[in-house]
């Protein structure tokens, strides 16, 4: 990994991989599009403390100056948080070559952190929630880079599920269909975000960090691609009313249609517009469930690693 030109892993990061210690990707996206200032800094740095005590290195992920970099400091978490999501690319797979060439600055989505932890030998990843099929997809054809980061990269994604704004049992036969399996940690259903449930199956349940390690450990040894997701469900304590979070969302969606908002800039519109119509609270219940997931992927990495 440290031969790669446009690739850079921090020390504390770098030593933990090589000594086989436990360490957990975390996004960056999260910071630059996911909260206003300064929420988003607040969030960023729990995330580092929760992944520490949890007994691993966190290692949040962004491009800078062109380098697709693993194991951001202080500094530059806080350029994120500060700079605005104008001036900070929202950086998938596709952008990155571009950003490399270019030396420019990007948050990175699911996508292009998995790319990301993949290069450096991370196996565990903690986000929020993947993105997924959009509604309407049969006729836009508005399927998330992340289900295709999934179907070919091998990293274990620990979220809460995918956002109930998107058609999710879609997104679950993309994911059925590129073979990418979908354990539930303690739960049999597929939890939608700020929702513990979905009324959609998962494909195994299992019930300890441990357990799920050792599916990771079956998939490496039989070699096969791709990625894992592990969908751990918000907090009971933190979860929306599912008839009020139906209504926020209804009105979002019919305001994107009706301003045309369409592509990568839907998901950053809808979420803003249920934070408002919430009251704040999807901000609230969003913060609770990144951090849930953090603590889970930092027992799923210190099992993982035998720690």
């Amino acid at each position: 990994m440290r031969d790669n030109p446009y690739l850079t892993v921090s020390e504390e990061v770098a030593s933990a991989i090589e000594e086989g210690r436990p360490v957990v990707a975390l996004e960056s996206t999260i910071i630059s599009h996911g909260f206003p200032y300064p929420a988003n800094l607040e969030c960023a740095l729990e995330c580092e403390r929760l992944a520490r005590a949890g007994g691993a290195v966190p290692a949040t992920v962004a491009v800078l100056g062109g380098r697709l970099t693993v194991g951001i400091d202080r500094a530059a978490i806080e350029h994120l948080a500060t700079a605005g999501p104008d001036a900070i690319v929202k950086a998938s797979r596709r952008d990155l070559g571009v950003l490399a060439a270019a030396g420019g600055d990007g948050a990175t989505t699911v996508a292009g952190t998995m790319v990301a932890a993949h290069l450096a030998g991370i196996a565990v990843f903690a986000t929020g929630g993947i993105g997924g099929v959009h509604r309407g997809a049969q006729q836009s054809f508005d399927v998330s880079a992340d289900l295709l980061e999934l179907a070919r990269t091998e990293v274990a994604v620990v979220c809460a599920g995918a956002k109930s704004i998107l058609d999710l049992p879609l997104t679950l036969e993309v994911l059925e269909t590129h073979g990418v399996p979908v354990l539930g940690y303690r739960t049999d259903e597929f939890p939608s975000f700020y929702l513990r449930g979905s009324g959609l199956g998962i494909d195994a349940r299992l019930d300890t960090p441990e357990a799920l390690a050792s599916v990771l450990r079956a998939r490496r040894a039989l070699g096969l691609s791709g990625g894992t997701v592990i969908a751990n469900p918000i907090p009971a304590e933190h979860e929306l009313d599912a008839g009020l979070l139906g209504e926020w969302t209804d009105a979002a969606l019919a305001e994107a249609e009706a301003g045309g908002v369409h592509g990568k800039a839907v998901t950053p519109f809808l979420l803003a517009r249920l934070h408002e119509l919430s009251g704040g609270a999807t901000e609230e219940a969003n913060k609770a469930l990144v951090f849930n997931n953090v603590t889970l992927a930092a027992r799923v990495a210190s099992a993982l690693s035998g720690a």
